[in-house]
C-alpha cells in the first residue's frame, strides 16, 4: 500500500491568511491524500472558500479549540499514515511534504518531524527549527529569531516538533491518545511530543521542509490568551509527563520557574492573567495526576534516556532560542 498523507488545517477567523495557505498547499508537489480545514466558527468570513478543489471542510458551531479541533480531523482523516499539521499563517514552500515524507523515508522509528520555519515578516531570519524542553519545564522553538545563516542547518534529532508545521505517524499519534482537549490550545504540542518520547518514538528536524510562519498571527504572542493557556498547560505538561525520579530532581527548578514568571509578568503588567493561569493550573491538577497514573504506568524509556533529549541549567535558559 502506498504511502498516504492527510494535511488538516484548524482555522480561526484568520483572515486572509487562511487562502494564502491554501493556494500554497496546493502547489505542493507531492499532493497529499486529503485536506482537511476545521473551522472553529471564524465570523469573519476567512472559511468562505467551499469551492476550493479538493479540501474538505468541517465547519464547526463553537471554537473547541486548536487540540480538539486536530483531534476531530484526525479521526476523520481515516485510515492514513501520516497527519501533516499546517497552521493557517504557516505557507509550505512547493516541496515541503515530500520533504517531510522523504525524512520519514528514511527513518522509520520517528513519530514526528518538525519543519524550517522562516519568519513570514522577515525572510532573514528563522522562526524555529524544532522544540526544546527544558527540565524545569519550560519549552521553546530552536533557533527563533536568529539570522538563517546562523540557524541550524543539519537534519538531525529533536524534543518535539512545532506543530504549526509538522507530520506525524497517525498510529504514533492516536497510541498516546492525540492531543489533550483540556488545554484548548498553547503547549499542546510539547505534550504530546512528551508523551511520544515516553514511548520510545524519536523526533526529527527536516531542515528541508521550509514554510514561512507568520506567527501567533491570530492570538498575539503576549496576548492575555496566549499567556494564560501557555502557562497553565506548561505546569500540567511538567507534572504529568515528568518521570517520578526526575519529578523529585527537578522539582525545585519547576516551582523556581513558577515563582520568576510570576515577577517576570508582573513587572510586564500581566500578573492578574499570570496568577489566574497558575491558580488553574492547581485546579486542574487532580485531573492531570490520574493521566499522570496512566502516562507513567505505559512509558517505555528510561528516565535516564529520557534525560539525554532536555535542556538542563541556568545557561541553557539564558542562551535559549
Amino acid at each position: 500500500m502506498a504511502t498516504s498523507v492527510a494535511v488538516i488545517i484548524v482555522n480561526f477567523n484568520s483572515g486572509a491568511l487562511l487562502a494564502e495557505c491554501l493556494r500554497h498547499l496546493s502547489a505542493q508537489t507531492r499532493r497529499p491524500e486529503r485536506i482537511i480545514v476545521v473551522d472553529n466558527a471564524s465570523r469573519d468570513g476567512s472559511a468562505d472558500h467551499a469551492d476550493d478543489v479538493g479540501v474538505e471542510w468541517l465547519r464547526l458551531d463553537r471554537n473547541i479549540g486548536f487540540a480538539a479541533a486536530n483531534n476531530l480531523a484526525a479521526r476523520r482523516a481515516g485510515e492514513v499514515e501520516w497527519l501533516a499539521l499546517l497552521n493557517p499563517d504557516a505557507f509550505p514552500e512547493p516541496d515541503w511534504l515530500a520533504r517531510l515524507l522523504d525524512e520519514a523515508y528514511a527513518y522509520p522509528n520517528c513519530a514526528s518531524f518538525g519543519s524550517r520555519m522562516i519568519d513570514a515578516k522577515d525572510g532573514g531570519r528563522l522562526d524555529g527549527t524544532g522544540d526544546v524542553y527544558h527540565v524545569s519545564g519550560l519549552a521553546w522553538r530552536r533557533d527563533h529569531g536568529r539570522p538563517l545563516e546562523g540557524g541550524t542547518r543539519e537534519a538531525g534529532e529533536i524534543f518535539a516538533p512545532c506543530a504549526a508545521a509538522a507530520l506525524y505517524r497517525r498510529a504514533a499519534f492516536f497510541e498516546v491518545g492525540g492531543f489533550d482537549e483540556a488545554y484548548f490550545c498553547y503547549f499542546e504540542d510539547v505534550d504530546l511530543g512528551f508523551r511520544l518520547r515516553l514511548q520510545g518514538y524519536q523526533s526529527r528536524y527536516a531542515p528541508d521542509a521550509t514554510v514561512r510562519h507568520v506567527g501567533s498571527a491570530l492570538t498575539g504572542r503576549r496576548s492575555a490568551f496566549s499567556v494564560y493557556h501557555g502557562h497553565r498547560n506548561l505546569v500540567w505538561t511538567w507534572c504529568k509527563n515528568m518521570p517520578g525520579s526526575l519529578f523529585w530532581l527537578y522539582l525545585p527548578q519547576h516551582l523556581l520557574l513558577n515563582l520568576i514568571e510570576m515577577v517576570w509578568f508582573g513587572l510586564r503588567g500581566q500578573g492578574g492573567v499570570l496568577c489566574k493561569a497558575k491558580w488553574d493550573a492547581l485546579r486542574g491538577l487532580p485531573r492531570c495526576w490520574r493521566q499522570r497514573t496512566i502516562v507513567q504506568a505505559q512509558r517505555r524509556v528510561s528516565p535516564r534516556r529520557l534525560r539525554e533529549w532536555m535542556q538542563g541549567g541556568l545557561l541553557a535558559l539564558y542562551r535559549r532560542g
